[in-house]
């Protein structure tokens, strides 16, 4: 079995005296979508953060592709191919989605930024129509891919996604996760999906963990973690 892209151990973390995350330990191997369930509070977003470089932990590791990157900073991080999607999207609105996307490859992947640039317009053939718009005029589904979108001209090895479907009508989140599923098949990156919606999350991520007060309580294959009893009727409503 391939050796984990990345591997979170002991890790500790919070805002100033307020610790959240409670010594997690976490792993993704490579071409893996990896779901993160947890109600508001148990430490999900702070955990993508801390990932991210955004906050420091007060203790433990993290690991991406073999370095230490707890102590990195953000753009070292995003350098290394490890892209953080925030929740929120934090698109630039006066901006066009051209504009946006060439901004996101400044860090990684300017020397490829045309072919990135195609790349991302054939997996998102709504945004290549509106390339030149404004993207503060688009719809909540169409920030929300062009989110994605940019963090794709980075050329990721592996994305942090932080509650995608968030503000969403069902039908635009059905198609995200499509989309979500053909970028890690067929550009090869894997994902770490920190999600509300855990029945959509389980049934495209290979491998789940959920979370409770900063640290796991469970994990395992998602066919496993879904059928789990507390599972269903905690996260699911059956």
């Amino acid at each position: 079995m391939a050796e984990p892209v990345l591997t979170v151990s002991g890790l500790h973390a919070g805002y100033g005296a307020t610790e959240v995350l409670r010594g997690l330990d976490l792993s993704v191997r490579p071409g893996e979508i990896v779901a993160v369930l947890g109600s508001n509070g148990a430490g999900k977003s702070t955990l993508n953060r801390t990932i991210s470089g955004v906050m420091r932990p007060s203790r433990g590791a993290i690991r991406f592709e073999d370095a230490a990157i707890e102590r990195k900073r953000p753009a070292d991080i995003v350098a290394r191919g490890l892209i953080h999607v925030p929740e929120g999207r934090r698109i630039f609105p006066n901006m066009t989605v051209r504009e946006n996307l060439d901004l996101g490859a400044y860090r990684r992947g300017r020397a490829r930024r045309a072919h990135n640039r195609a790349r991302v317009f054939s997996i998102f053939p709504r945004l290549a129509e509106r390339q030149f718009q404004r993207a503060g005029t688009l719809s909540g589904g169409e920030q929300q891919m062009l989110a994605i979108a940019r963090a794709l001209m980075l050329g990721p090895r592996l994305m942090l996604l932080d509650e995608p479907s968030f503000g969403l009508a069902p039908l635009i989140v059905v198609e995200i996760f499509r989309i979500l599923r053909r970028i890690n098949e067929d550009e090869k990156v894997s994902i770490l999906l920190v999600e509300q919606n855990a029945a959509l999350a389980l049934d495209l991520a290979d491998h789940a963990y959920v979370l409770e007060t900063g640290h796991v309580v469970m994990s395992g294959p998602s066919s496993v973690v879904k059928n789990d009893e507390n599972v269903r009727k905690s996260y699911l409503g059956y």
